[in-house]
Parts: structure tokens; C-alpha cells; sequence
């Protein structure tokens, strides 16, 4: 009997094209904001602004990694993207409770409610399209 193997549909194809595009604009409004308050007011909310530097760090390393397909491309995206899923809902939370460590908004504080809560659904929807295009066999 022959084994007939489904290919593992790439990351970066159709719909992966436009969250590629989001990760990639999250990017830069996150290193863009948290380059300006580390440099400007680190001492109001170090932890917060460092929260928001990892946030960036994130969303381009799960864009490279959802850009680049392939194996090793889909176990970086799904690193990042569970680490950011886990990232926007301990801040959020966090934000809530705590509101002294979040003085100011950050990408993930409020679930990312200055962002639309998209800081939220992109994780979800970044986890659906790697099991949506992960190998069927």
C-alpha cells in the first residue's frame, strides 16, 4: 500500500499574506511606541514600556516565522504567537487589577483595548491559521 502524503499548506499563502501584513504593522506600532517611552518616561512604568519592547519583539519574530513557512518557520510562529496569546491575556489582567503597573496604555494593557482589542484576536486568528495549514497526513 502507498502512502499518499497531504503537503502542508504554506503559511504565507492567501489569507496568511494579509495576517503576515498585521503582524508586520503591530510591529511597528509597538517598537514605534515602546522605543518613544523607554526613551522619553521609562522611569513613570519601566515594567509596563518593557512589556510593550517585548510585544514588538514578538509580533516580528512570529511575522518572520509565519513569513518564512516551512517547519522551522511554523514552530517559531507558533512560539511567538503562543507566548503572545498568554502575553495579552496576563496583561490584561494584570492591567485590570493593577492599574499602578500600567500607568500608561501599552499594546497588550486592557486586552489591547487602545488598539481595538486586535492585540487579542490576532494571537487567536495566528493559532487558526497554523492548525488550519498544518500537515493533514
Amino acid at each position: 500500500m502507498v502512502e499518499t502524503r497531504v503537503p502542508e499548506r504554506a503559511t504565507n499563502k492567501g489569507p496568511g499574506r494579509l495576517l503576515i501584513a498585521v503582524y508586520i504593522l503591530f510591529a511597528i506600532a509597538a517598537t514605534s511606541r515602546a522605543g518613544l517611552q523607554i526613551a522619553t518616561k521609562f522611569d513613570e512604568a519601566p515594567v509596563a514600556y518593557l512589556l510593550s519592547a517585548l510585544a514588538a519583539l514578538i509580533y516580528i519574530v512570529a511575522a518572520v516565522g509565519l513569513a518564512r513557512a516551512g517547519h522551522t518557520g511554523r514552530r517559531v510562529a507558533l512560539a511567538c504567537i503562543s507566548v503572545e496569546l498568554v502575553g495579552v491575556v496576563g496583561v490584561g489582567i494584570l492591567s485590570l487589577a493593577d492599574r499602578a503597573l500600567f500607568p500608561d496604555e501599552t499594546v497588550w494593557s486592557g486586552f489591547g483595548s487602545g488598539y481595538g482589542y486586535i492585540p487579542l484576536v490576532l494571537p487567536v486568528l495566528g493559532l487558526f491559521w497554523l492548525w488550519r495549514t498544518r500537515h493533514d497526513a
